[in-house]
């Protein structure tokens, strides 16, 4: 007997063992799909982990449904990199392998309901089971779905159940495949018209029928081009309709045939690339001679200092050796400017995966990288990309690496891209290239323990000067009267000089929306979020208060749902608030918008991004999406309207974060022609972070931040593992996160903090209680795993403790 283990895509921790024949195993290999049984009857697509000959101890092995696949479509080094991901982010390989596969390859099944035609007793049924049986007499076949439509209710398992136990119905699962190949039609000229003289005797026959003797007259001169002709170009290129093509095609004159393409697909003429300054080809040389010794290496470059363009010489110089190459960024608005700078250079070789794709997008993408397809020797995309079955792979840059999106947070796996990205590059043997202008701490830790290699760019490119940043304090400004809104005088008249100029300006708020509070001036309250404990942010545009946690939404009140009384005020502000009041400031000038409301859809970046290059937009307000390395070559003023709300956040990186948002905001001014300026409004202008921002002092920041880290136990110096305990009952989630901290302490004693709510306790309907464990330099982390894993299982076993929802975020931060 053979047997296969199989990855579920359901949060299992271990594999399932199934049988199969002898010949299927002959024919099975590791990485390809198989549908399995689970549960009630419930089908999977799972994924072949190995083949072998030993039977399971604990169950008795079911049959395979089918075999998927006629070759895998996972390779080995994937399958190795989602061991790592699983094991050292303590998630199962379920869960890896679903936030890995585009859910297309993830087959659907359908239970099908079909009437027992032998059931004769229809008086032992309910009313609701007498409707389903009753619609079984019209339809031959119904779905689950159209029960619950057919009786109006959600829950109809139970119902469903009932018949079966009645025998007045059975039940099928129908596997059926989601992604569907796009498909090009073309025409051809039936063989028996080859002839010169059967194609005169057509064109005689044709005489009369005008419109298809146009038809065919424009095939021949579209055939002289000697590329297959779509049938779409004919129709249009001879001003015929469809049918007459099938009419045509009917007659036995025309035959179409389909050929498969991808959905996305770049042309243009490639370029050579730019020459790199004296400072550039120091650093690409530093570089190679790094990557000698070390496999991972940090580039430190101020902002527009030309990172690029060096990435861009290693790029060419691994496809020259036959390499694949990844792109990871840490922003899907940057893949629009990227791909158009990339495109220049390397043409189609280039291709794009992130989530704003569509399923049938990314599945494509899958397939020519497994396939490792010329169209997919650079891969551009954003963290999930680290997934694709890459079997080639010579080189992974990872563009500001210092971005905490490259973290997931939710669903699990909760990975860091470019951790996993290193321990990517080593399974293929890869260098991997980390670039910023303001490194994560720990990379630069890395470097300094000798663990990375270290190249700075220290000249921006084209010799310009780095921003001239100026502190703006609110705190006089609005004691002295010289506000206008959340402006203040003197950042009114830099905008101003800037547009004089024509000039364009960045202004950035790190908050959507046009107020995050709303307030009763009689009572003082504001209205809430029912699921959630957040108030509701107020957005004017659509008249809606709105929850940005679990997407509630309501209509502005005209009075307080308290007290009664009309007069609402809102507090703070967001983007949309300083749209509306520049729109007032400066009626002659185009506004525009840049958070996630305006990017919503999948060209929202483009749009955005595409009319602020064109000069179309004079001033671009928006969240920390405009911080990411986008280039503007026009950009003189960057204006931060409120530094502070930055800095005053419950979390031990909000220092390091607040410095590197600041600076990356602060780099999109004066990129090319001249030096630019920025104006940093806050109440507090002798903060050390926004003194060491306006000189620029990343040195003085890192040093700073590790004292405060090796005095306060954090990383770098210490590791962190968040636990996270989930459930919509309080006094539930209270008792188990008590258990829980006196079990951890009992084991890793004063290494456990908490346990603590965290700033928003509950959302959406659950309560939230959070514990961290520090991890000392000297202790290993993986006996830290394991002991914690024990503890795990026992709390679960705890029966007032199961329906909790346990969360491990390894590296939490």
């Amino acid at each position: 007997m053979h047997f296969i283990d199989v990855i579920l895509p359901i949060p299992l921790q271990k594999t399932f063992t199934y049988s199969v024949t002898e010949q299927e195993a002959n024919f099975l290999q590791k990485g390809m799909r198989v549908a399995v049984e689970f549960g009630r009857s419930k089908i999977y697509t799972a994924l072949v982990f190995n083949i072998h000959q030993t039977a399971p101890e604990l169950y008795e092995a079911k049959d395979i449904h089918q075999i998927l696949d006629e070759k895998p479509i996972v390779n080995e080094q994937q399958l190795k990199h989602w061991q790592w991901i699983a094991n050292y982010y303590m998630c199962s390989l379920g869960d890896v392998y679903r936030a890995s596969l585009p859910s297309a390859f993830l087959l659907e099944s359908e239970t099908v309901i079909y009437k027992n035609e032998a059931f004769q007793d229809e008086s032992v049924l309910t009313d609701n089971e007498f409707l389903i049986f009753e619609a079984l007499h019209h339809q031959s076949q119904l779905t689950v779905h159209q029960v619950s439509d057919i009786l109006g209710k959600k829950k109809v398992l139970p119902i469903i159940n009932e018949l079966i136990h009645k025998s007045a119905i059975y039940i099928k699962e129908e596997i059926y495949e989601t992604y569907k190949p796009k498909l090009v039609k073309y025409v051809r000229l039936h063989p028996q018209y080859e002839s010169d003289e059967s194609l005169q005797v057509l064109l005689d026959e044709l005489s009369r029928a005008k419109k298809q003797k146009d038809a065919v007259l424009t095939f021949f001169q579209l055939k002289s081009t000697k590329k297959p002709i779509k049938a779409e170009d004919l129709a249009s290129k001879a001003g015929v309709s469809a049918q007459i093509l099938k009419a045509l095609v009917d007659k036995d004159i025309f035959e179409f045939y389909h050929i498969q393409i991808d959905r996305i697909q770049y042309k243009g003429d490639t370029n050579d690339l730019k020459k790199l300054n004296e400072y550039q080809e120091k650093a690409l040389a530093e570089i190679k001679e790094s990557f000698t010794e070390k496999d991972i290496t940090l580039l430190h470059g101020v902002t527009s200092s030309g990172k690029t363009e060096v990435y861009n010489t290693l790029i060419q110089e691994t496809i020259d050796s036959g390499k694949q190459v990844l792109f990871l960024l840490a922003e899907i608005a940057l893949t629009t400017q990227i791909i158009t700078r990339l495109q220049i250079y390397f043409g189609n070789q280039i291709s794009v995966f992130h989530s704003k794709y569509s399923m049938n997008e990314r599945v494509e993408v899958w397939k020519n990288v497994l396939d490792n397809k010329p169209k997919a020797q650079i891969i551009l995309g954003a963290r999930s990309s680290i997934f694709l079955p890459f079997s080639n792979l010579g080189l992974i840059v990872v563009d500001e690496e210092h971005e905490s999106s490259y973290k997931q947070y939710e669903p699990s796996p909760r990975y860091n891209a470019r951790d996993a990205a290193v321990v990517l590059g080593k399974i293929h043997n890869a260098k991997v290239l980390l670039g910023s202008a303001t490194p994560s701490i720990e990379s630069k830790f890395n470097a300094d323990q000798d663990k990375y290699g270290l190249v700075e760019l220290n000249r921006r490119h084209g010799n310009i000067q780095l921003p001239k940043i100026e502190l703006i304090d609110v705190k006089e400004k609005h004691r002295k009267k010289e506000m206008t809104g959340h402006f203040s005088d003197r950042m009114l008249k830099l905008i101003n000089e800037a547009l004089e100029e024509k000039e364009q300006v960045i202004l950035f708020q790190n908050r959507r929306g046009f107020s995050p509070i709303v307030e009763c001036t009689t009572c003082g309250t504001s209205p809430q979020c029912p699921n959630c404990d957040v108030s509701l942010t107020y957005h004017k545009y659509r008249g809606e208060l709105k929850c940005h946690y679990c997407h509630y939404q309501r209509a502005m009140p005209n009075s307080c749902g308290a007290c009664g009384s009309a007069t609402l005020d809102t507090k703070g502000f967001g983007t949309e608030q300083i749209e509306l009041e520049l729109k007032e400031l400066f009626p002659n000038h185009n506004i525009g918008r840049m958070d996630l409301d305006t990017t919503r859809g999948k060209f929202g970046y483009q749009k955005i991004i595409g009319a602020f290059e064109a000069q179309e937009i004079d001033i671009l307000v928006g969240t920390q999406m405009l911080s990411k390395g986008l280039d503007f070559e026009n950009v003189s003023l960057v204006g931060i309207l409120n530094a502070d709300s930055m800095l005053n956040f419950p979390d031990f990186r909000a220092h390091e974060r607040a410095f590197q948002l600041m600076v990356q905001v602060s780099g999109r001014a004066g990129r090319s022609k001249k030096q630019g300026h920025v104006a940093i409004q806050t109440y507090n202008p002798y903060h050390q972070i926004l003194q060491q921002v306006s000189t620029n002092n990343y040195a003085e920041m890192y040093k700073e931040q590790l004292q405060d880290r090796w005095q306060y136990h954090y990383p770098p110096y210490y590791r962190l593992i968040k636990i996270t305990l989930k459930h919509k009952d309080y006094t539930r989630v209270d008792n188990g996160i008590n258990w829980l901290a006196k079990a951890l302490q009992n084991v890793f004693g004063e290494n456990v903090l908490g346990p603590s709510a965290p700033a928003v306790a509950r959302i959406r309907n659950q309560y939230i209680k959070n514990l961290v464990i520090k991890i000392p330099p000297k202790q290993s982390l993986g006996k830290t795993k394991e002991q914690l894993q024990k503890i795990k299982t026992t709390f679960e076993a705890v029966k007032d403790f199961r329906p909790i929802r346990f969360i491990l975020d390894v590296d939490a931060y």
